[in-house]
């Protein structure tokens, strides 16, 4: 019962914010004769027609689909890599100066150099969404590894822990809180990313379509573009909070026995 309360109690925190702003934003704009920024209610108007008539076929799905594709590929590769580097001090120093000039880059610059390799389908999109957004799950998987307490550690060897059992058991449960931190910035920012390489040789998709309502002028449809991404990521945000409660149910006991 207690975890219904608690997952009601977060479905409330991440729906209420929305709500709010989206009445004041209801009032303030009702009166308004910009040809940029129509009111909602006109906006709210063009919603079903635009979306509920192919397009949410067409091009919502096959943008969420990349997206999650990319997302969960970001995170296999960030948490094995992670867990590599962070066990293994000579990887580390080997390949830390190669990560960080990486992660410097910038992800949209490489777009044009994926699509030489990758072409223009959806191979070079979850290409630059995996590239992207891998650094936050990578980076905070290799401190969440560095950080096991030594002690347990030790215990691991003096008890000449199994590898297999010592990384399920100790390495990455260990490191879990710190990984689904990483997981979920690299959940942000593969949305970011779905809808930047859509803006780019893209016959569909979200980002495809919202830049396509802005260069014909279609700004209420534009803004009901913009007003599906917030769904979608509210909705994810939302599912990705349920799935790190039931993953990391030890640790908050852990935490509330310490208060």
């Amino acid at each position: 019962m207690s975890g219904l309360r608690g997952a009601f109690s977060r479905v409330l925190e991440i729906v209420a914010l929305p709500a709010v702003i989206l009445i004041v934003w209801w009032f303030a704009s009702a009166n308004s004769e910009s040809f940029y920024s129509p009111p909602l209610s006109e906006i709210a108007a063009a919603f079903a027609p635009t979306w509920f008539e192919g397009r949410l076929v067409s091009d919502v799905l096959p943008s969420v689909g990349r997206m999650l594709l990319g997302f969960a590929i970001a995170v296999g590769l960030g948490v094995g890599l992670g867990v590599l580097i962070g066990m293994f001090r000579y990887v580390r120093e080997v390949l830390e100066p190669v990560l960080e000039f990486l992660r410097a880059v910038p992800p949209p610059v490489l777009i044009p150099v994926i699509m030489l390799f990758a072409g223009i389908g959806d191979e070079m999109k979850v290409s630059v969404i995996v590239l992207g957004s891998i650094w936050p799950v990578l980076l905070n998987t290799i401190e969440g590894v560095r950080g096991i307490d030594e002690v347990l550690r030790e215990t691991a060897t003096v008890f000449r822990m199994h590898p297999r059992r010592r990384l399920f058991k100790l390495v990455l449960r260990g490191a879990s809180p710190q990984i689904m931190v990483g997981a979920r910035q690299t959940l942000s920012l593969a949305i970011i990313l779905m809808v930047v390489s859509e803006m780019f040789a893209a016959s569909n998709g979200l980002g495809f379509t919202v830049i396509q309502f802005q260069r014909t002028f279609h700004i209420p449809e534009m803004w009901t573009g913009i007003l599906v991404l917030g769904v979608i990521g509210a909705a994810l945000s939302l599912i990705f909070s349920l799935v790190e409660g039931r993953v990391l149910r030890w640790y908050h006991g852990l935490r509330n026995l310490e208060r």
